[in-house]
C-alpha cells in the first residue's frame, strides 16, 4: 500500500533554515504537543525488524533492547515487516500507527486493541480517509503475532528502556508548544486547497520514528523529538495536506490517466527503492501534489527550504511531479489567490499542462537539472 502520509516529510539530518518572519496577526491554528508510549512502541519495531533505514539511527538501542526478547520474537517483527511490504500493506511500523490511532496510551493499550481489532480499531479506521480493505484483512491476520510481539517488549521493559532513551521530552514538549504559537499553518492550508480544516493540529513527538514524518487519523502526526521548530512547521504544512484532492474525484482520476501514458513518472513509479513508499502512481500523485504545497506555505511562513535542494535531497530524487506542481502552482500565484485545489488541478489537465513534454520542463526549471535528466540523480 503507499500510504497517503509519510515518508521522510523532513530528515532530522537536513540542515533547516534559521525561522523567518513569524505571523503576528491572531492565529487560527491551535497547538497541540504530546508523547506515546504506544506508538514509540510501533516506530521501534523498524529497527528491530532490522532495517538499515531505521538502524542508521537507532542501532545503539537495537543493540541494548533486542537480546532482552526471545529469538522467536525477534525473527517474528523481521518475517512481519517483510511480509507487510510483500502484501502491499507497506512498511508496517508507520502503517500500523494509523490503524491503533487512539489507542497509543502504552504498551498495554496496543496489547487490548490487537486482541480485539473488529471492536476496537476498525470503525474508526473504516470511517478515516486511510480506509483500505485489503489492509484490514492483512491486518487482522497478523494481529494475533503483533499481539505477541506487543506482549514480549512489553515484558522485556520498553516502556522503562523508552524513558530512559527520552528524558528531557515533558521540557521539549513545552518549549515546542510555546515556539509553534506564531505559526498560522491551517489559514494557509485552507486558503491553497479551498478545503476546511479543523484548527487543532495534534504532533506527538517519539524517540524511535526518523526518518519519517507520518500523519495518522485526524490531524495528528508523528515526528522525532529532536527536530526543530522549523521542521515541524514544515511537517504539519505537509501532513496535514493529506489527501490534497479526493483522489477517488473527476479530477484525480483524469490526472492519473495522462501520467499512467508518462513513461517517466511510470518508470519513477515502477523502478525507484521501495524503502521510500509511493509504488503506486496514485500514491505518488498524492504525496508530490501535497509537498508542492506544502513548499509554498513554508515559503510563506518563512521555514521554506530552496525547492531544488530540497528535492535533490529526497527519497533519491523522485519527487519530480512535486517539482512540477511546484513550479505551475508558483507560476499561478496560488499562495497569492489560493482557491479550490481539485478546480485548480481539473484545469491544469485540461489544458493540456501534464503533457509530458510541458511537465518536464516546468520540472526541469524547478529542480535545476535537464528535462532529459531528471531521473535518476547522477551517482556521487
Amino acid at each position: 500500500m503507499d500510504r497517503r502520509f509519510f515518508l521522510a516529510a523532513a530528515l532530522a539530518g537536513l540542515a533547516a533554515p534559521a525561522l523567518g518572519h513569524a505571523q503576528r496577526k491572531a492565529s487560527r491554528t491551535r497547538w497541540k504537543v504530546r508523547a506515546s508510549e504506544g506508538f514509540d512502541t510501533l516506530a521501534f519495531l523498524g529497527p528491530l525488524a532490522g532495517r538499515e533505514l531505521y538502524l542508521t539511527y537507532y542501532r545503539a538501542d537495537v543493540d541494548a533492547f533486542a537480546p532482552r526478547l526471545p529469538q522467536a520474537i525477534r525473527a517474528d517483527i523481521a518475517a512481519l515487516w517483510q511480509e507487510a511490504e510483500k502484501a502491499g500493506f507497506g512498511l508496517l511500523g508507520p502503517v500500523a500507527s494509523v490503524l491503533f490511532s487512539g489507542h497509543d496510551g502504552s504498551i498495554a493499550a496496543l496489547i487490548a486493541a490487537a486482541a480485539n481489532p473488529e471492536t476496537a480499531l476498525l470503525p474508526a479506521y473504516r470511517q478515516s480517509s486511510y480506509w483500505s480493505e485489503s489492509d484490514w484483512r492483512w491486518f487482522t491476520g497478523a494481529a494475533p503475532r503483533l499481539k505477541a510481539v506487543f506482549e514480549a517488549m512489553q515484558a522485556a521493559g520498553f516502556a522503562a528502556f523508552r524513558a530512559e532513551r527520552s528524558a528531557g521530552l515533558d521540557a521539549r514538549i513545552a518549549e515546542l508548544t510555546r515556539d509553534l504559537a506564531d505559526y498560522d499553518v491551517i489559514s494557509l492550508q485552507e486558503k491553497l486547497t479551498g478545503r476546511s480544516f479543523d484548527p487543532e493540529i495534534e504532533v506527538v513527538l517519539l524517540q524511535f520514528c526518523k526518518p519519517h514524518g507520518i500523519k495518522v487519523q485526524g490531524q495528528t502526526f508523528l515526528q522525532a523529538a529532536d527536530w526543530n521548530t522549523a521542521i515541524t512547521v514544515r511537517n504539519a504544512a505537509h501532513e496535514m495536506l493529506h489527501p490534497p484532492v479526493p483522489m477517488d474525484g473527476a479530477a484525480a482520476k483524469a490526472a492519473l490517466a495522462l501520467l499512467a501514458n508518462d513513461q517517466l513518472i511510470t518508470r519513477i513509479v515502477r523502478e525507484h527503492d521501495p524503502k521510500w513508499g509511493y509504488t503506486t502512481l496514485e500514491g505518488l500523485l498524492n504525496e508530490d501534489l501535497t509537498q508542492a504545497l506544502d513548499q509554498l506555505i513554508g515559503e510563506a511562513l518563512g521555514v521554506g527550504r530552496n525547492p531544488a535542494d530540497r528535492w535533490r535531497q529526497s527519497d533519491d530524487g523522485i519527487h519530480v511531479l512535486a517539482g512540477a506542481f511546484y513550479g505551475m502552482l508558483r507560476d499561478d500565484k496560488w499562495i497569492e489567490t489560493g482557491g479550490s485545489l481539485e478546480g485548480w488541478l481539473a484545469r491544469a489537465v485540461q489544458s493540456g499542462r501534464f503533457a509530458p513534454t510541458r511537465l518536464h520542463t516546468i520540472a526541469a526549471r524547478v529542480l535545476e537539472r535537464p528535462a532529459a535528466n531528471l531521473w535518476p540523480l547522477p551517482k556521487v
